[in-house]
Formats: C-alpha cells, structure tokens, sequence
C-alpha cells in the first residue's frame, strides 16, 4: 500500500471548504460542528478557523485543546470515489488582529460585520499531530510533527 504525503494529501483537500470540528465538553460528550477554513486550503498540518468568543466550542478548547477535524471529499475519475480524512490535534486561540489579518477573506465579512475588528472574534489554529485518510480502496496515517514519519495502515 502506497503512502501518501502531506502534500499529496493537501492537493486533495484543495477543494474542501468545510470540516466538522469536534470538541470534548465540561461533561465529557463529544460536540462537533461544522466550521469553514474560508477556502484557505493549502494544508501544511496546520487548519484555520475564525470563530467568536462566547461560544460554547471556545469554552471546550479552553478546557481541553485536545480537537478532531473530519472532512469529506472526491477522488478519482469523475470524483466517483469518496475521500475521507481525518485529523487529530490540538487547538491554540488566537486573539491577535495582526494574526486576523493573516487568515482573513472577503467572504468572512458576512459573519463577522466588523471585519478583524469584531468584537470577540478569535482565530482558532489546529495543529494537526496525527492525520488518517481513506481515498477509495486505500488507507493510511501521518504522523505529523518535527522528526516523525509517514506510516502506512
């Protein structure tokens, strides 16, 4: 079985716009939520999400950083075979405009009326540790971080 890179997994993603980001709660259930990455694809382990402060998935970061991403995609002739990957990480939040601005799109100006100004906005950066992908008939897992190495299921 062929092992996939980083990279060859982030050309997948390219065209990906939404993950489903699952916290751990105060009471220990799992709650996920989907969460746009503004089309900011270029997936080096690490995935940006703009969120507001009040929220309840703040508030789960904050006591456990521990976070999972799951995507979908398609792959293969005519994008007829699904593409799955699945992250494991660890969550940071950022609360810096200079930082904002880094990660900010037109599109984000809908939700956030105030652009890099809105109060209470923070910028969530996972950093992925651990990435496993299923791209039809083939699995595998990347161990993501300085000095690991690629692994094959």
């Amino acid at each position: 079985m062929a092992e996939k890179s980083l990279a060859a997994l982030a050309e997948k993603m390219k065209d990906i716009d939404f993950a489903i980001l699952s916290t751990r709660t105060d009471g220990g259930a799992i709650a996920s939520r989907p969460m746009s990455n503004n089309r900011e694809v270029a997936f080096d382990g690490d995935a940006f999400f703009f969120t507001c402060a009040d929220t309840r998935m703040v508030a789960d970061i904050e006591a456990d950083p521990r976070v999972g991403l799951a995507y979908q995609g398609k792959s293969g002739m005519l994008g007829m075979r699904p593409f799955f990957l699945a992250v494991e990480g660890r969550a940071e939040l950022i609360r810096d405009k200079a930082r904002f601005r880094e990660h900010w799109t037109s599109g984000l100006d809908r939700w956030f009326k105030e652009g890099v100004d809105t109060p209470g906005l923070v910028l969530l950066k996972v950093t992925a540790e651990r990435v496993h992908y299923w791209d039809g008939e083939e699995e595998g897992e990347i161990q993501v971080g300085a000095g690991r190495e690629a692994v094959g299921a």
